[in-house]
């Protein structure tokens, strides 16, 4: 089964991250192109691209460099380790940790949500009470 490799513009199309931001997270280590061209073209494959889709799915969390790291060091760890082990079990203890982190910002995002659409429906009222006014007048 040979392994299909992507060039960093394909990747981009992919994940929607841009070439820029793909070469950031590279140079801060969050993810690492499998392969290299003989011209020296960056090469991802399939667990590449999943790896960044995974740092775009942390990013609007405001998950930080060192959190997102520490993530996939985790998710490396559990995929590569025996289950069975105490190692196994801290890493599960780890992840269960940044679940919760993630359901309170998604808690405190969905609050901020509620507030931008009581604020739009706001000015909605005011908009539509402005044109109500403009045109009582022009009659």
């Amino acid at each position: 089964m040979g392994l299909h490799h992507m060039q960093i513009g394909e990747v981009a199309e992919q994940t929607g991250l841009s070439l820029r931001t793909i070469r950031y997270y590279e140079e801060v280590g969050l993810v690492t192109p499998s392969a290299r061209t003989t011209g020296g073209f960056r090469l991802y494959s399939e667990t590449d691209v999943a790896r960044l889709r995974l740092v775009r799915r942390m990013k609007p969390l405001e998950f930080s460099l060192e959190e997102m790291k520490d993530v996939l060091s985790v998710l490396d760890g559990l995929e590569a380790g025996d289950p069975l082990s105490e190692e196994h079990h801290q890493l599960v203890g780890r992840l269960e940790m940044y679940r919760e982190v993630t359901a309170a910002r998604v808690t405190a995002l969905k609050e901020q949500l509620e507030v931008a659409e009581s604020f739009a429906s706001d000015l909605r009222r005011e908009i539509n009470r402005q044109k109500k006014k403009a045109a009582n007048q022009s009659k």
